[in-house]
């Protein structure tokens, strides 16, 4: 007895469509739900040693510096590489580790190598070595530029507004500010006057670190319960901190004021940013890794549009530039088109070969294998990326090879046998189940070791053989349980006559629930939906008047020669083998 797992969703066929309508919508939202990137997130097995010390030429940097570093890192475990680049006042030291190597556990090993080596580094270095990784998800979505003619105060203030209101979002993992100052307060003292009220600097120092006190020092009783008690005098204009006394050593009190100049400024820029020629406050913004990109930059044009409406001045420029959804959106937008495009055309050329209904129900196999690959995808934390995308087009052609043997085998055994359209499928998914099989395995099977591809391309390209891979075993689904539910439920024997042509009352009924669904989804404002139902509507009538006759006239005229021909140049073969081989 032949194995046939389609015989279940055959009896049940209710069933069965329930679990198609869930797998549709679930496979809906989880796509709606991925997060879309340009790209997939990679971690670069490399960690960056970047030490400068002034006044040291190349060979002292090479001598002093780098090599103690190399000495102690080309012992760790997992090293894959050691490269490095001495220069005046500087040195570059990258240390390459195997893909299989936890980045957080290699630069904790480089911290603890190059903490090591700090006993052989020179002792006058201004700053202790920068160790770093490399991270794609750490490169910035978007800039957002401020920018207006307001002093510079006031420019802080509102890039730190909308600094503090992107930050807020799920989606963000942080805001780097560039081009501002930060506040700073100066007192710069007269040596003279300290002098004459016989006080010091560190008298200076402990007057004001006294007094610019927040704290919790412990609790009290009061009507027998426990409050804290809380010390709040911070200190928030230059004013208040003029107004501190200080007290020398014979008791003599002098306001801060009287020897010292309390200015309110800016530290000395360190970061400089230029839009157009003219200086503004940049916003560097950095998504959280996995987070939607095109929902995160969405979300900071709501929030830029709003408080540009609300609390920011008309003539304040805030500009968005650099933006990696615009590329991601016309990235995935393309792919998504092409995908589409070449699903109609499939749909198209097998509707030629196996009529329209056989052709719909090869071409549904595409969509619904689609949904289950979001579904598996979603849980195996995948992103909808141009890699993932790419490997659907791929895929197109493929995964409607299964169910076009099974459609197409059913559709031969009901023409050419007296059964019934339940015994027709049952036996036709029985007798192709074996080759369906042996030959989904056969075409993911080299795609297998691609998965296994080492370093940081075999990284990226990783998600290309799992998408495939997933969405072929998901077309063995379809073709095996999915399929062969619709071909009960539709499939007939055809006669090729043109009495299709005349429009029936269930054309009417068709035509008017296409309509009435489209109007809805454009009073709902779907659009896609809306378009979607229009193009239903105008290959119905495409089909009905014009591609239903050409179907005919290829199925009775133009494919029985053709395959005449090859049976005669068969025959010719087979009588001529020496020539043939």
């Amino acid at each position: 007895m032949k194995f046939n797992p389609s015989v279940w969703p055959i009896n049940n066929r209710t069933a069965s469509y329930i679990i198609i309508v869930i797998v549709s919508i679930l496979g809906y939202v989880k796509y709606n739900s991925l997060a879309k990137e340009q790209f997939p997130e990679i971690k670069i097995p490399q960690i960056i040693i970047q030490t400068v010390n002034p006044g040291s030429s190349p060979e002292n940097m090479e001598n002093l510096v780098t090599k103690p570093i190399e000495k102690q890192l080309k012992n760790l475990s997992g090293i894959k590489k050691l490269t490095s680049n001495s220069f005046q006042d500087f040195s570059v030291v990258v240390a390459e580790f195997n893909t299989d190597v936890s980045i957080p556990k290699a630069k904790q090993d480089v911290t603890d190598a190059v903490d090591k080596a700090k006993v052989d580094l020179p002792k006058n270095m201004p700053n202790d070595p920068v160790i770093k990784d490399i991270d794609v998800s750490e490169i910035p979505i978007m800039f957002v530029n401020v920018s207006g003619d307001y002093d510079l105060k006031r420019l802080e203030k509102y890039a730190d507004k909308l600094k503090d209101e992107i930050e807020g979002l799920k989606e963000i993992k942080r805001v780097e500010k560039v081009g501002g100052q930060d506040r700073e307060i100066q007192i710069n003292v007269d040596v003279f006057k300290l002098q004459n009220a016989k006080l010091s600097f560190r008298d200076i120092q402990g007057a004001v670190a006294y007094e610019n006190v927040e704290a919790t020092p412990g609790q009290v009783q009061v009507d027998g319960e426990q409050r804290i008690i809380s010390i709040k005098r911070v200190f928030k204009t230059a004013e208040e901190i003029g107004n501190i006394i200080v007290k020398n050593p014979y008791g003599a009190t002098v306001y801060l004021k009287e020897i010292a100049e309390v200015k309110d400024t800016y530290k000395d820029q360190e970061s400089f940013a230029r839009l157009n020629g003219k200086n503004v406050i940049t916003l560097n913004i950095v998504k959280t890794g996995g987070k939607n990109l095109i929902e995160a930059t969405d979300k900071i044009h709501e929030i830029v549009d709003r408080l540009k409406k609300t609390d920011f001045p008309k003539d304040l420029s805030v500009v968005t530039t650099g933006e990696q959804a615009e590329t991601t959106k016309t990235t995935l937008h393309d792919l998504i088109n092409t995908i589409i495009i070449g699903f109609i055309l499939v749909v198209i050329i097998l509707m030629f070969f196996m009529g329209t209904t056989n052709a719909i129900f090869v071409g549904l196999s595409v969509p619904l294998s689609c949904a289950i690959a979001f579904i598996v995808l979603s849980g195996i934390g995948f992103t909808l990326n141009m890699i993932v995308l790419f490997s659907f087009l791929l895929a197109l052609g493929i995964v409607v090879d299964d169910a076009i043997v099974v459609i197409e085998n059913t559709h031969r055994i009901l023409h050419d046998e007296n059964l019934s359209v339940f015994e027709a499928t049952k036996k036709a998914t029985a007798e192709v189940f074996l080759p369906v099989f042996t030959g989904t395995i056969t075409t993911l099977m080299p795609f297998i070791p691609l998965a296994f591809w080492k370093g940081v391309i075999g990284s990226f390209m990783f998600f290309l053989p799992i998408t495939l891979i997933i969405t072929l075993l998901a077309s063995l689904v379809v073709a095996y349980y999915f399929n062969p539910v619709f071909a009960v439920s539709f499939m007939k024997k055809e006669d090729h006559n043109h009495s299709s042509l005349k429009w029936t009352n269930a054309d009417w009924k068709a035509m008017i629930a296409i309509i009435v669904i489209a109007i809805i989804s454009y009073v709902l404002k779907s659009p896609a939906m809306g378009n979607f139902m229009v193009f239903i509507a105008f290959m119905y009538l495409l089909n009905k008047y014009i591609l239903s006759r050409a179907i005919a006239f290829f199925q009775t005229r133009i494919w029985p020669r053709f395959v005449n021909a090859y049976v005669k140049l068969l025959e010719w073969c087979l009588r001529h083998k020496a020539i043939t081989i």
